[in-house]
């Protein structure tokens, strides 16, 4: 770290700099403080040579989204700017992202301060990011973020601070009329030959990554700069120095073929089977990396503001801020100023090329450091240049043709509408389009900084006049190159931010599964992604595990369970709940007005009960959420309001106001005969309206229900006294039988109940069983520190239990015996995961923020585990939904948002 220079920003929003963490090509990164919280932030902030120039603004603002999309697990979440700072008018709005700070070191400064990394620590670090990696790629789209200086060490696992390459560029030059140079630190084989780049791309990478962490150099790029593409090639990589555990894996990834490299999956899964948050528990870090982080960490919340005249311009002397003095390390390594201010700045990227170095700064203090920079010998191997836009007119399948050889010079497009290109033409200076270039051979001549270059063919150019929002939705996409560069721009590989994801077609074969590993989520029988132009799903069910049916706000739609295609749309059923099965050949949902039954062949209404024909009786009723079903009969609670008169005054005195009351009902309904079974009063709910009940237990006389703590009124609350209760109903007329409380089970605790009488119920930490009808304790599982269950899951003689902490589990129902507990191994808080069994009951799902975790449900042993990042438009909104999951016989389906995969599963 340094402290802050004098032309750095001072504000970011709501947080103010306290000090420099790192640099690099596109952007640099600062330690900053929400002075008013306290909260600590780590703000990426673009050059502001570079902000100015649109393409780039595009690009930052894409791969923000993306970062945005991927929180959590091993992705630090992004923070709420707050009001932003006012910018003068002649100066360019400055582009910046904020997330939460984590004390960690950049990997190229832990290799330079403890040297490569042991086998755990190497198998946690790839583990990590392959991770991350899985996540992305089962969406359809490429990372291209990766490199040393843009995945941390934390104490508790790696993070990743770069998603595309922007972010990992080795350097990035804004220039003349709007356009950009974007230097790549890695190049793999595929782009070399002129291939669009894959999901195979990160693994090569990782590959790379990999190597460098565990011998402190790159395999490809020692020798010879002008060689370098070629050793990438066709050399084989030089290994010997890694872990001999770990050489066949990180071989593998680095395979000529991308179609060799292993998925992010399996290297997940072969590197960490417990995932890598499992293996890292109690420590991962070498000795000097943990004791550096901790004291990163230290010094940092002893960072107080600079005043102004703390930093001055490079060519001065910079002073420590009275701040910082009191956090001085005894260490002399981790305070350092540079000996001769006045002597020229230092290479340090290994290149000797002296661009895009990020050494020393003449004249700026630095601190918080903790050892020396690690020597930079991963050659950057590519110049990548970012068209302003890629609409020039060409015939389809066409290739323009070959420029002359010329002095090598890095490629950039005009910012404006490019003109076709005039034959003839020579590469004076940026060509009016990308163009072919040396037909040399993979390589062409070193270019700037002694790089390599390379050529590559030309695809053909897109249509005249493209669909803007598709030029808006396409982000990375290897399109073209020319000396000097590759061309990064329109194209048909999606890439981290592309719109959508695309659907099989009938005419094209599915690709060959791969084999796996045990720990990866097996090939998903199909992929659905709702359409983008419709509102988000709100409710899914399965219907005879035939249809899938999807309900939002605009429609109810029904996807074929048996090949992930859509079958129809109806807006009638939006807004709906369940998709239960009424006889044999209607699909049952639940509209806001009315009950309605579908064909399940196409939709088509075939019954309509509105609510003010069936409950005649009770004008604007409004029907709240279905509290459960069993067969042919549905629960549910509505409300309408009635006119209560005001009572006769004595004589003498005025008459009182009429006022309207709310009168609430719990209510049995038969939806194959169509008609109300019964109907019982209860108390209102908050707001006030219908009651949410949930039915906690079916018996063969009553039915045990549970009201959410958030629809109890605030009188209910206070008599309650923290602690929740269940009610007893009458199968036959609903009528109430009688209310318990259970132990100290509170309003919000986790209750289910079984056939038998029992009651399961959190309570404080633990899990307890009661007696229903006495309430009576039976027994006590004890759960872990700081963490409480969730709902857990009856099977046979079994109950699967899940905690906050991320633990799942079984114990026997008649005793309460621990058979098995197991993690998820997924970082974060929040609710418990909840559970899902398989047709055989052979298979249990956990699903909750971040991940899908699948165990075997007789002894717990982990199966696999399963990660996207949802909705990739860029345009959209950010996906936090949570994954749900459905089964039916050897199928699971998991959601999340609009994102639908079909598991087999035992």
């Amino acid at each position: 770290m340094e402290a802050l220079r004098q032309d750095d920003p001072r504000r970011f929003g709501r947080f103010t700099a306290l000090a420099r963490f790192d640099e690099g090509a596109s952007a640099v990164r600062y330690v900053a403080r929400d002075l008013a919280s306290g909260e600590t932030a780590l703000v990426t902030a673009a050059r502001p040579e570079l902000a100015a120039v649109p393409v780039f603004s595009r690009r930052f603002q894409a791969e923000a989204r993306t970062a945005d999309r991927l929180a959590g697990g091993w992705v630090a979440p992004p923070l709420d700017p707050g009001d932003a700072a006012e910018t003068p008018a002649d100066e360019p709005e400055p582009l910046w992202t904020a997330a939460g700070y984590v004390p960690a070191l950049p990997l190229a400064e832990a290799i330079g301060i403890a040297g490569p990394l042991p086998e755990r620590a190497l198998r946690i670090l790839g583990a990590g990011i392959a991770e991350i990696l899985s996540r992305v790629h089962a969406a359809g789209s490429v990372l291209q973020g990766l490199a040393p200086n843009t995945v941390l060490l934390a104490a508790d696992g790696p993070r990743l601070t770069a998603f595309g390459p922007l972010g990992a560029a080795a350097s990035a030059e804004a220039r003349p009329g709007g356009q950009l140079s974007v230097r790549l630190g890695y190049l793999t084989p595929e782009q070399i030959e002129g291939k669009e780049v894959s999901a195979a791309s990160d693994l090569f990478v990782l590959g790379l990554l990999l190597a460098y962490a565990a011998t402190g150099t790159t395999p490809f790029t020692e020798g010879p700069a002008e060689e370098a593409t070629r050793r990438i090639a066709e050399d084989e990589p030089e290994l010997d120095a890694v872990p001999e555990e770990l050489r066949e894996l990180i071989a593998n990834c680095l395979a000529k073929d991308p179609g060799q490299r292993p998925t992010a999956g399996t290297v997940a899964a072969e590197l960490a089977l417990e995932g890598a948050a499992g293996l890292a528990r109690g420590g991962w870090l070498p000795e000097p990396l943990a004791a550096a982080v901790a004291d990163q960490e230290a010094r940092v919340l002893a960072l107080e503001v600079p005043e102004e005249g703390d930093a001055t311009a490079d060519s001065g002397t910079a002073d420590v801020p009275a701040a910082l003095e009191d956090a001085r390390p005894t260490d002399p390594r981790a305070l350092r100023k540079p000996a001769d201010a006045d002597a020229p700045a230092r290479n340090t990227d290994g290149n000797g090329d002296g661009d895009g170095d990020t050494g020393e700064d003449r004249g700026t203090t630095r601190f918080l450091n903790t050892g020396p920079r690690p020597p930079r010998n991963d050659r950057p191997t590519t110049q990548l240049a970012l068209p302003h836009e890629l609409t020039a007119p060409q015939a389809p399948g066409a290739l323009p043709a070959a420029h002359p050889a010329q002095p090598p010079a890095p490629l950039a497009l005009p910012a404006g509408p490019v003109p076709p290109q005039q034959p003839g033409h020579t590469h004076g200076g940026p060509a009016p389009y990308p163009a072919a270039a040396l037909p040399a051979g993979p390589a062409g001549p070193a270019g700037p900084g002694g790089g390599p270059m390379v050529s590559l063919p030309l695809p053909p150019a897109p249509a005249p006049a493209p669909d803007p929002a598709a030029s808006r939705r396409t982000l990375l996409t290897i399109a073209a190159a020319a000396v000097g560069g590759l061309i990064v721009g329109g194209g048909s590989v999606a890439a981290l931010g592309s719109g959508g994801t695309a659907e099989a077609t009938d005419d094209k074969p599915a690709p060959k599964p791969r084999p796996t590993l045990p720990g990866q989520a097996p090939e998903p029988r199909w992929i659905y992604a709702h359409p983008a132009s419709e509102s988000s799903p709100l409710t899914t069910a399965l219907w005879r595990d035939k249809l899938l049916v999807v309900t939002s706000e605009s429609q109810a739609s029904a996807v074929d369970l048996r090949t992930g295609k859509r079958l129809w749309q109806r807006a009638d059923g939006a807004k709906g709940q369940a998709a239960l099965a009424a006889g044999a050949d209607l699909v049952f949902v639940a509209s806001p007005t009315e009950f309605l039954w579908l064909s399940p062949k196409n939709g088509k209404v075939v019954h309509r009960v509105r609510y003010t024909e069936a409950f005649d009786d009770l004008p604007g009723l409004t029907v709240g959420r279905l509290a459960g079903s069993s067969g042919p009969v549905i629960w549910f609670t509505g409300a309408h309001t009635v006119v209560e008169k005001a009572p006769k005054p004595k004589k003498g005195k005025k008459k009182g106001k009429d006022k309207e009351v709310v009168e609430a009902y719990f209510f049995a309904y038969d939806i194959v005969q169509r008609k109300e079974l019964w109907r019982t009063s209860v108390p209102a709910g908050r707001d006030p309206g219908a009651p949410a009940y949930r039915v906690v237990a079916e018996r063969s006389a009553d039915v045990l229900v549970r009201q959410d703590a958030a629809s109890l009124t605030a009188a209910e609350v206070k008599k309650a006294k923290g602690k929740g209760s269940v009610r007893s109903f009458d199968q036959k007329t609903g009528k109430l039988l009688w209310t318990k409380q259970y132990g100290a089970s509170s309003l919000e605790a986790a209750t289910t109940g079984d056939e038998d009488g029992t009651l399961y119920a959190a309570v404080g930490q633990d899990l307890q069983a009661f007696e229903a009808d006495t309430s009576k304790p039976l027994w006590r599982v004890e759960g872990s520190k700081d963490s409480w269950f969730g709902t857990p899951l009856i099977a046979g003689p079994l109950i699967h239990t899940t905690e906050r902490s991320r633990l799942v589990g079984a114990v026997e129902r008649e005793s309460g015996r621990l058979v098995w507990r197991r993690s998820t191994e997924v970082p974060g808080t929040g609710p418990a995961p909840s559970l899902t069994l398989s047709g055989s009951e052979k298979t249990l799902i956990a699903a909750d923020a971040v991940q899908v975790t699948a165990f075997a449900a007789a002894d717990g042993e982990r199966l696999w585990k399963f990660q996207d990042i949802g909705s990739a438009d860029p345009k959209g909104e950010t996906v936090r939904a949570s994954y749900r999951t459905l089964a039916f016989g050897e199928t699971v389906v998991v959601q999340r948002d609009r994102s639908f995969y079909a598991f087999p599963v035992a």
